[in-house]
């Protein structure tokens, strides 16, 4: 049997299947769909792996036909699936994207909602140098907030940098409930990455300087803003955490959701061979920039590639 490494990257959290227009069309009249794995996190993994990283994704799928896809999907992109756990009494959870006019989400009593903190026992969380989450996780259930409660826990006491995308979700949770939550879970985070116009929506901060002054916690805070660029905010880099700033690429945009989880990846790639923040800050749009000018995740030309890993 080979003697596979241990990730360096572990990131935790919900998948599902996802079905979107194979052209930019819209949902109600496209006649081609392509069917498709996609979360955060695992999106986040196999960004990563796609860039040369070990990654493994660690989630809940349903038994079913499309939880079996996604982990061969997965599994195909690179991405290490040890820790996926399939379950017979819930399904896979499916959304569908309507581009431009956003995505509709069929969740409700998923394998991925069931998960709980007992769930990370068998996590290699002690030994990765990355471990990461978004706040989607929180808002699925009683049980997957508790379950990122015990998370950021255990990663405290390990040596690994918790990442934490905020990646609020309105469908989810309005923002009047999930502000409070998502500040207290990124004020517990090595690493953050926030959209200035969710950072603004949940707790009306308007410009990067703001939110740093409302998040002063995290050793790393990255505020992105969207076709303007994205700022890196590093405690100790100097009496007034002065920040860097490096602007976006221009692209032609077709579908954003996704890109933001290009972005960490492109960013937490860079992160791990000792990219200063400039470089962490350029990895992060470059990476971005190869999902924005589709409908799906993750780029198509890769998705055909093969782990020789």
């Amino acid at each position: 049997m080979l003697d596979i490494p241990l990730p360096d990257v572990v990131a935790l959290g919900e998948t599902m299947a996802l079905v979107a227009p194979v052209l930019a069309e819209p949902l109600e009249t496209a006649h081609e769909f392509r069917v498709d794995s996609a979360g955060a996190e695992s999106n986040v993994a196999a960004h990563l792996a796609a860039l040369g990283g070990r990654a493994a994704w660690a989630g809940r799928l349903g038994d079913d036909a499309l939880g079996r896809r996604i982990e061969r999907h997965l599994r195909e992109r690179g991405v290490d699936t040890r820790w996926v756990e399939a379950d017979p009494e819930a399904p896979t959870g499916v959304y569908f994207k309507d581009p431009g006019r956003g995505v509709r989400y069929y969740r409700v009593g998923s394998a991925a909602s069931r998960m709980a903190p007992p769930f990370l026992d068998s996590l290699p969380l002690d030994t990765a140098r990355v471990v990461h989450v978004s706040g989607i996780t929180p808002a699925l259930s009683a049980s997957c907030d508790a379950l990122v409660d015990a998370l950021v826990d255990r990663v405290a006491a390990s040596p690994a940098m918790l990442s934490f995308d905020v990646n609020h979700r309105s469908a989810l949770w309005p923002a009047g409930v999930a502000a409070g939550r998502l500040r207290e879970l990124a004020s517990r985070a090595d690493l953050v990455f926030v959209g200035l116009d969710e950072a603004e929506a949940l707790w009306g901060t308007a410009t990067p300087e703001a939110v740093r002054a409302l998040l002063p916690e995290p050793t790393l805070l990255v505020v992105k803003d969207g076709a303007i660029g994205a700022t890196e905010f590093r405690a100790g880099a100097g009496a007034d955490d002065r920040p860097t700033h490096v602007p976006a690429m221009v692209a032609e945009v077709v579908e954003a959701v996704g890109a933001g989880d290009a972005f960490a990846a492109g960013y937490l790639a860079s992160w791990l061979t000792g990219g200063d923040a400039r470089e962490r800050l350029a990895a992060g749009h470059a990476r971005a920039v190869t999902v924005l000018g589709d409908t799906a995740d993750f780029p198509r030309a890769e998705s055909n590639l093969r782990s020789t890993r």
